[in-house]
C-alpha cells in the first residue's frame, strides 16, 4: 500500500502545475484560407437549409391536399429538419465559443 501512495506522490510531483497553451492564429500557414472556406461551407450550408425547407413545404403541401398522411407528415419532419439544419449552422460559431469558453474554466 505504502508504495502505490509513494509512486503516486512522485506521479503528481512531477506533473507541471500550470500549462497554458492558448490559440495560435499565425502558428501554420493558410489559417486565413482555411477562415474563408470555412465561411463558404457555413453559406453553402444556409443555402441547402433553405432549398430544403422549400422541397419539404411543397411535399407538405402535396401531402395535404391529396389526403395522403404519410407525404404529409415527411413534410412536416422536412420543414423541422431543415429549420434545425439551419439554425445549428448559423449558431456554429456561438455555440464552438461557447463551449471553448466552458471548457476554459475547467481545472
Amino acid at each position: 500500500m505504502t508504495l502505490i501512495v509513494d509512486t503516486l506522490a512522485l506521479t503528481v510531483a512531477a506533473v507541471p502545475a500550470d500549462i497554458v497553451i492558448p490559440p495560435n492564429d499565425n502558428g501554420l500557414p493558410g489559417i486565413a484560407a482555411l477562415r474563408t472556406v470555412v465561411g463558404a461551407v457555413m453559406t453553402v450550408g444556409l443555402i441547402l437549409s433553405v432549398l430544403a425547407l422549400i422541397i419539404s413545404a411543397v411535399v407538405w403541401g402535396f401531402g395535404a391536399n391529396s389526403s395522403n398522411p404519410h407525404l404529409a407528415s415527411r413534410g412536416k419532419l422536412g420543414v423541422l429538419i431543415s429549420c434545425g439544419a439551419a439554425i445549428i449552422t448559423g449558431a456554429s460559431v456561438t455555440l464552438i465559443n461557447f463551449f471553448w469558453n466552458v471548457g476554459q474554466t475547467v481545472s
